[in-house]
């Protein structure tokens, strides 16, 4: 499966999860690696805007398109998320549903829905996983936002 990041130029080549390590998100706690990826470059887009201040255009980044097997990716069952889970900021659940997935190595990529778009998914990848070797960089591009998105 296909699946695409977009990143700071700076940051294009690093798939180990550091960013989320760091800052943590919604599906994982600061200090967790886990790399974030969407299916879709409409809704990769999307999940870097609204992270980012009203009125700025985002420059610098690149759009990385990467490969993952088919067969090494679990679906979370969505109907047992709580019902706040879209909130703006997330039940802790959210980040102790991932690390127990995660530590479990079972699955190299995690499917979990948007939150900002409904019916659209992104793609969490344990780069701790046993095949995380198999997870291919197909190719990665300059983007450019449009600035009417702002």
């Amino acid at each position: 499966m296909e699946v695409f990041r977009l990143s700071k130029a700076q940051y294009a080549s690093d798939l180990t999860g550091t960013g989320a390590k760091l800052a943590g998100g919604r599906w994982n706690k600061a200090g967790v690696a886990v790399l974030y990826t969407s299916s879709s470059r409409a809704l990769a887009t999307l999940e870097v805007l609204v992270h980012i201040p009203a009125f700025y255009v985002p420059s610098d980044y690149v759009l990385s398109s990467i490969w993952i097997p088919d067969d090494s990716i679990q679906a979370l069952n969505i109907k047992l998320l709580p019902a706040d889970w879209r909130n703006l900021t997330p039940p802790q659940n959210l980040q102790t549903q991932t690390d127990d997935w995660l530590k479990s190595k079972t699955y190299l990529a995690l499917k979990v829905p948007s939150a900002i778009v409904q019916g659209e998914y992104n793609y969490l990848i344990n780069p701790l996983q046993s095949d995380f070797a198999k997870v291919k960089l197909l190719h990665q591009e300059p983007y450019r936002f449009d600035p009417r998105l702002i």
